[in-house]
């Protein structure tokens, strides 16, 4: 099984890259977010996924293992496959997939293009348990929970506007903290772009 590539970035394209390992080419599948957080070019590291089937050996590539837990843990919900948890993985980010799971929110869920009603309710109901034992927190209701979802929201969206993601996580955890309590991710989003103008 492979577990991580390094290599050079060859090709990037819709959910899926080719990186060079020493003069071979692996077909990597990834998620938007991981997609943003990857150079133009030079060197990329991925945490993979060895997805084995009858037909096809497949690779899914993450940027962290927080990313990579949650698509395994997507794997385990009864007919959702790799496509399908690749995609759930693009349209939302982990911490507030994992908020919309304890929360029970079927609405955000199913937001996620390719998701309906049926699949978000199986969704939280064979996660919910495994998300709690893994140490997810409480759900928001709280100001804490809510100021993290904000937080990774903000980050998804200065990566998908091109910034690097540590760039992104540091521009967003200062904005929030000259922001007001409750602010929008809009406005959010107004405030980290003016510091990382600066």
């Amino acid at each position: 099984m492979i577990a991580s590539l390094r290599g050079k970035l060859l090709f990037r394209g819709i959910n899926r890259v080719v990186i060079d390992v020493q003069g071979v080419g692996y077909s990597v599948g990834v998620s938007l977010a991981t997609l943003g957080s990857l150079p133009e070019n030079g060197e990329v590291f991925l945490h993979v996924h060895t997805a084995v089937r009858e037909t096809a050996l497949e690779l899914y590539g993450f940027i962290d293992e927080e990313e990579r837990a949650l698509f395994e843990m997507l794997l385990g919900v009864a007919g959702v496959g790799p496509k399908i948890a690749i995609t759930i993985l693009s349209g939302i980010a982990p911490e507030s997939f994992r908020q919309a799971v304890l929360g029970a929110d079927i609405h955000r869920l199913t937001s996620i293009p390719g998701i309906g009603k049926k699949s978000a309710e199986r969704i939280v109901l064979e996660l919910r348990e495994k998300i709690k034992k893994v140490g997810a927190g409480t759900v928001s209701g709280g100001v804490a929970g809510a100021q993290t979802a904000l937080e990774d929201d903000l980050i998804s969206s200065l990566v998908n506007l091109g910034y690097k993601e540590r760039v992104a996580g540091a521009a967003a955890k200062k904005s929030l903290k000259e922001c007001e309590p409750g602010v929008s991710l809009e406005q959010a989003l107004k405030t980290a772009l003016k510091e990382l103008m600066k």
